[in-house]
C-alpha cells in the first residue's frame, strides 16, 4: 500500500521503485483504477522503461481535494520490449488528511 498524508488541497508526491532483475529491457504502461482515481495523476507520463538488471521509478501525484480517505489501484502491465514481458504489478493507493491549513 502507498500511503498519500497531507494537508488540505495540497498536492503530495511519491516515487515507486521498480526494479528488473532480468537481462532483458521491461517497458510499464501505468493506469489508475477505482472510486478516486482522478484525484492521482502521474507528472511525468504513464509509461516507465527498466533496463536489465537496473532500476526505475514511476512517479504519482495526489491532490487532497476532499477531507474523506481517498483510494484507488495503480496498475502496471508490461509491453513487449526484446519479446519478452514482465509481470503485471498492482498497487494500493490511500490518502489521509492529516490538518487544513487556512487559505
Amino acid at each position: 500500500t502507498i500511503e498519500f498524508t497531507g494537508a488540505l488541497h495540497a498536492t503530495v508526491a511519491k516515487q515507486v521503485r521498480l526494479k528488473n532483475p532480468s537481462n532483458n529491457t521491461l517497458m510499464y504502461n501505468a493506469v489508475l483504477v477505482g472510486r478516486d482515481a482522478g484525484n492521482f495523476s502521474f507528472p511525468r507520463g504513464s509509461t516507465v522503461t527498466i533496463p536489465p538488471k537496473k532500476q526505475s521509478f514511476i512517479n504519482v501525484e495526489f491532490t487532497f481535494r476532499f477531507l474523506h480517505p481517498a483510494e484507488a489501484v495503480l496498475v502496471l502491465t508490461s509491453s513487449k520490449v526484446d519479446g519478452v514481458d514482465g509481470a503485471t504489478l498492482a498497487f494500493s493507493m490511500k490518502s489521509e488528511v492529516k490538518h487544513i491549513e487556512p487559505l
